[in-house]
């Protein structure tokens, strides 16, 4: 656990309600059941969501496999598809469960998820009422699952479209008591119109990004889409780090464009992407993928990393730095076009791989020239435009940097 300094500096308000820390578990399979969830407090985690809950008499009955993954390299999981739905549990059984988690963590964030049909009012208001009576702290409304529930009005249709949006935020917030956040969807242009439409609707804040729909691949022996469930499959909701830059950018468009407070998903898995995160515009962190592959004690690293992070920098609170990044987002005619570096290379760490000449050769500018004999590159800097690219393909850590330079670029 955190010592008490760190939990200070990690203590957050969301709407009001007070976290010990940002990070809350997402309505996914880490919080299939209160008892899970409660595990995850005994770990540490500052919040959760439940397993979205839907009308009672609406059919969920899942089918198995439901996970298909992208490993890239070594790394496994980069971006994990699902087809699974909501919570199979009862509402009765939740509603008793959430009762019994504020009983035993009063001091964390229990949050409901619900979901409806888009043209069901009377669905959301009762749900609403219900888990509010049950004790929960805050409400999610889930108008953002991509696969399953749209076919049934529900899910991503609702978050796609801003009208629909804004009424169910307004119907919700007519029943509550409690704060809400509505939970867009990244399948659309924009989404900072259906951001927009949550705030007019009275959202007290949004959560953002749901799965992004998605195909995971084919198993090419058996020519079949993953996962296969019986020889066929489906478009899925695709997350993990592989999503990150698509969930970041929702983030901070949503925090530039409303006054609502952001809960940022997609893609987190260590402290280094909370932070980011939290710099683009995100109050608190949700943590679906990464938990699924290491379980509920990364909460120690992810804690641990943060506030390590926050007093070196420093700031004071997770309050001081929301949206520090945010800020210096600009449209792109308005970037410095006198901003020059080049490319600079180590040759006392360079292990003459050759990547970088290669990628400049057949990808870039031709700035990298290659000694055969002595194994290195050498950068041409009235050639190079600064791109970076050798910088990325190299596998040596800070072997080649971008660096300012005087010498004018020779024009073609």
């Amino acid at each position: 656990m955190p010592a008490a300094t760190d939990q200070q500096l990690l203590a957050v308000d969301f709407c009001g309600v007070k976290l010990k820390n940002p990070f809350i578990l997402a309505s996914a399979p880490p919080t299939t059941t209160g008892e899970m969830i409660m595990r995850a407090f005994d770990a540490g985690w500052g919040g959760a969501i439940i397993k979205t809950l839907v009308p009672e008499g609406e059919p969920v009955l899942n089918v198995s496999p439901r996970l298909a993954s992208i490993n890239h390299g070594k790394s496994r999981m980069s971006v994990i598809e699902n087809i699974e739905l909501t919570t199979d549990r009862g509402v009765r059984v939740w509603l008793k469960e959430i009762g019994q988690m504020k009983r035993r963590y009063p001091d964390r964030a229990v949050i409901a998820s619900i979901m409806a049909a888009g043209t069901a009012k009377k669905d959301w208001q009762e749900l609403t009422r219900r888990v509010q009576d049950a004790g929960a702290d805050m409400i999610e409304c889930n108008l953002g699952c991509p696969h399953g529930m749209p076919e049934r009005g529900m899910g991503s249709v609702c978050s796609q479209d801003p009208e629909i949006t804004k009424h169910i935020t307004q119907w919700v917030k007519d029943a509550a008591m409690i704060p809400v956040i509505i939970k867009l969807t990244p399948n659309i242009t924009d989404i900072k119109l259906t951001a927009k439409a949550a705030q007019a609707g009275g959202a007290d804040a949004i959560s953002a990004i749901n799965t992004v729909a998605g195909l995971a691949g084919v198993d090419l022996d058996a020519v079949v889409p993953l996962p296969s469930v019986g020889g066929h499959s489906t478009y899925g909701g695709c997350s993990g780090p592989g999503m990150k830059p698509i969930a970041l950018r929702a983030v901070c468009e949503i925090f530039k464009s409303t006054n609502c407070p952001v809960s940022g998903i997609g893609g987190v898995s260590n402290w280094r992407d909370a932070a980011e995160f939290i710099l683009l515009g995100a109050t608190t962190v949700q943590v679906c993928t990464a938990v699924m592959h290491w379980g509920y004690r990364i909460i120690e690293d992810l804690c641990d990393g943060l506030a390590n992070y926050m007093e070196t920098h420093p700031f004071k609170s997770i309050e001081a730095m929301v949206g520090q990044a945010a800020q210096k987002i600009t449209m792109h005619e308005a970037l410095s076009r006198d901003h020059r570096v080049v490319a600079r290379i180590n040759k006392d760490i360079c292990i003459g791989c050759g990547l970088c000449h290669v990628a400049c050769r057949d990808s870039a500018y031709q700035a990298i020239s290659w000694d055969g004999k002595k194994r290195e590159p050498a950068v041409d800097e009235e050639k190079c435009t600064g791109c970076s690219l050798c910088s990325h393909v190299c596998p040596v850590d800070e072997c080649i940097t971008m660096a300012g330079t005087a010498v004018p670029l020779k024009k073609h």
